[in-house]
């Protein structure tokens, strides 16, 4: 006995927000998936829509972010205070009420979020004060995404009145370098660091979806597979090209990729890792 799969205008109205699609591509990709929401990101982008990339920084949808380092800049921290209206986000003391929860982390070394939520401000927990907040503002608010990240240099960025933060860890001091990367990321929402820091299972989704596609092709029909395969990887490379930070081309100076520019820079300087975090 088949069941039928309910599709709910709640259902439709995420995956468009997700991927940009309209509203009747949306209902057709999940009616086609049986529901299945990565399944529909991947049948419409089959199905050669350009979707917007999904990214996990699209969390909170109003609030502050809060990016910093350690005075050492060896330790960076990104603190998301959500709350529901911009009206709230953009008003100073709110700002100022995130940068103190933001300055908590950083002053008591916080691992993670419910350890700065037990922090103290002022001899306030964290915790307490954002019930006090949120008691008289009227929204529900609290510690949204929150981010460490150790490496011997880190440089921090906040970009947009607080909308978004970007941390960066490189292998050693580079003040100047490591701000033009953080602004990088910033820009160009890379999905890793290199090819090699992707996830295979991310990279065989790409794969399959780029071949698939291909079959679909008129022009490709009878093409024999050795083909496809070989046509495959170069698409592939170039997903890896736009996507990862070291193969991207420098926003300063489009002539260097990434890679070229930290090397003219230092030979040995290199990104660890990084993070990015971003509202909307």
């Amino acid at each position: 006995m088949s069941t039928t799969v309910t599709i709910t205008a709640q259902d439709i109205n995420k995956l468009r927000q997700t991927t940009g699609a309209g509203m009747m591509d949306c209902r057709k990709a999940l009616t086609e998936t049986g529901g299945d929401f990565e399944a529909a990101i991947d049948w419409l982008r089959k199905q050669g829509q350009k979707v917007a990339a999904k990214r996990s920084d699209r969390e909170a949808k109003e609030g502050v972010i809060i990016a910093a380092t350690s005075s050492d800049n060896k330790i960076g921290y990104v603190v998301c205070i959500s709350c529901e209206t911009d009206f709230v986000s953009k008003n100073a003391d709110f700002v100022a009420f995130a940068q103190g929860i933001a300055d908590a982390a950083v002053a008591n070394d916080c691992k993670t979020a419910e350890e700065l939520s037990e922090a103290t401000v002022n001899g306030a927990k964290v915790a307490d004060l954002i019930n006090d907040k949120l008691a008289s503002i009227g929204e529900k608010i609290g510690i949204a995404r929150y981010e460490r990240v150790e490496a011997p240099y880190v440089a921090s960025y906040i970009h947009g009145s607080y909308r978004m933060g970007v941390l960066v860890a490189l292998t050693s001091d580079a003040v100047e370098a490591g701000k033009d990367v953080a602004m990088q990321i910033a820009a160009m929402n890379p999905l890793a660091v290199d090819a090699d820091s992707i996830a295979p299972e991310t990279i065989e989704r790409e794969r399959a979806i780029v071949i698939d596609t291909m079959k679909a092709d008129p022009k490709m029909e009878g093409k024999p597979e050795e083909m496809i395969a070989k046509i495959a990887e170069g698409k592939l490379n170039a997903f890896f090209k736009e996507n990862t930070l070291m193969a991207q081309p420098f926003v300063k100076d489009g002539g260097k990729t990434v890679a070229e520019y930290l090397k003219s820079v230092s030979a040995d300087l290199k990104v660890k890792s990084f993070v990015r975090v971003a509202l909307g």
